[in-house]
């Protein structure tokens, strides 16, 4: 299977090349016999940033309005009625995905639908499991109609993760399953679902995007 690298990494891959190839040269010029060493120890950390950015082909083999598919990779952390103060200043049920730095960070659209609300928040980079990580850290807001109902979801930076990306623009029609954003190294992602709609993942499992199905509207 051929890797496939997201586009959000080519930038920070090739300047890590360049930056591991004079480091490498450096030290062969001035001390040829650490050379061994430290070349294994720049192909580590190059191997550990190119993971992150690795965009596996998944596509979806049965799309449906009333089904929520897992927008990231990781492990579910949240299933719990909240207040979402942001846009419905109502209850909701939240369910959150952890994204280590091992995960796919690739985030999808979890249904079909019209953006009606987006909105970017500069802020704090508490680490993810932290309650106050929701409301103060970085983070993006993105509400999607499906056409009878509206999820809500939040892409969350953490301690590690420091830039959020995200494609998607208030008015424009996603497509389940295709690119929404970007979490580079990880981090969470917050749903909030209406109350009537059936979990059908629980605390710890792990999940994958495009493929587990979070939820049933």
């Amino acid at each position: 299977m051929t890797l496939k690298i997201h586009k959000e990494g080519h930038k920070i891959l090739a300047g890590l090349a360049i930056f591991f190839a004079l480091v490498n040269f450096g030290v062969f010029w001035f001390f040829p016999k650490a050379l061994m060493i430290v070349g294994i120890i720049s192909l580590v950390l190059f191997l550990l940033v190119l993971q992150f950015f690795r965009n596996p082909n998944r596509e979806i083999t049965l799309t449906d309005d009333n089904i929520v598919y897992a927008p990231a990779d990781g492990k579910i952390v949240t299933i719990e009625e909240v207040v979402e103060n942001e846009y419905f200043n109502a209850k909701k049920l939240q369910v959150s995905i952890f994204m280590s730095p091992v995960n796919v960070h690739v985030n999808r659209n979890p249904v079909s639908g019209t953006v009606n609300y987006f909105r970017y928040h500069p802020g704090k980079y508490l680490v993810a499991w932290n309650p106050k990580s929701s409301t103060e850290n970085e983070r993006t807001t993105v509400v999607i109609n499906n056409g009878e109902e509206e999820i809500l979801l939040r892409q969350i930076a953490g301690f590690m993760a420091k830039r959020i990306v995200n494609y998607l623009d208030v008015g424009e029609k996603v497509e389940q399953g295709k690119d929404m954003g970007f979490i580079k190294f990880g981090s969470r992602v917050d749903l909030f679902l209406p109350l009537d709609t059936k979990i059908e993942v629980t605390l710890g499992q792990k999940v994958k995007g495009n493929k587990t199905v979070l939820a049933r509207l």
